[in-house]
């Protein structure tokens, strides 16, 4: 079992779903835990409790990642709390499905990449800055980005853009020891537009169909791939998109 004690985590949108996951999962391994949300502190609450019950050290922090105001006050609270930040993921965003390219209106655009992709883009700027050697920089990317989806121009583009800056600073802070990579997940259950059990009928049954396994992701496979990303294990992976879809084709 890897153990990530003694390492500080901060997860941007950790208050539910895919980062819910990735925080409990740290905090299991021992690290102690940097929470963010945006609006749903009462969420946030909940994953903070649950983190505190497996005795690790946690505290949230309200901040809109589409501000960089915001994000630097993660960052300066986290390290007014612990004192240093060895594993910074950043998966705060936002889906839109369903929205051909020629409905799509600029406001939609803006939201988007203002969060996905200029969110991703400072999280990982001050991550950069205030992380410890031999540190670990995650992006949470999406599968839309390798297989593009009717419907999802905003989405897959707003997701795409991070994912160049990972290579670039994977090649910037590398002699430092600090890998940086991203991890392509497929649609996840329980987790965005699939919180809900019957939400997206149709988009759910087409994906499952492309996929050989018939499942969509589970937040404990992205978990999965996290905790390798952030663990000792992974010290000489940088620069790499892990493509987690069961073999699906869409």
């Amino acid at each position: 079992m890897n153990s990530l004690k003694n390492r500080v985590a901060i997860i941007t949108g950790s208050g539910r779903g895919l980062g819910k996951a990735i925080a409990e999962r740290y905090a299991a391994l021992g690290a102690d835990i940097v929470l963010n949300y945006s609006r749903d502190k009462a969420s946030a609450d909940e994953v903070e409790e649950n983190i505190k019950a497996m005795g690790a050290r946690v505290f949230s922090v309200q901040a809109d990642v589409s501000k960089v105001a915001d994000i630097k006050h993660l960052f300066s609270e986290a390290k007014k709390a612990f004192g240093k930040i060895d594993i910074v993921i950043a998966n705060a965003g936002i889906e839109m499905v369903e929205t051909p390219v020629i409905d799509f209106t600029e406001e939609q655009f803006d939201k988007l990449f203002s969060i996905n992709t200029k969110g991703a883009y400072f999280t990982m700027q001050q991550a950069a800055k205030q992380i410890e050697d031999n540190g670990r920089i995650i992006y949470i990317a999406s599968s839309t980005t390798v297989f593009p989806v009717a419907g999802m121009a905003i989405y897959g583009g707003s997701k795409t853009t991070p994912k160049y800056m990972v290579d670039v600073l994977s090649k910037e802070i590398g002699h430092r020891g600090v890998t940086v990579n991203s991890i392509i997940p497929f649609a996840v259950d329980h987790s965005g537009i699939f919180a809900e059990e019957n939400s997206y009928p149709e988009l759910r049954k087409s994906l499952i169909d492309s996929c050989p396994m018939k499942r969509l992701a589970a937040v404990e496979d992205v978990a999965n791939v996290a905790e390798f990303f952030a663990s000792d294990m992974a010290s000489f992976v940088n620069g790499q998109h892990l493509l987690l879809n069961g073999g699906a084709t869409q």
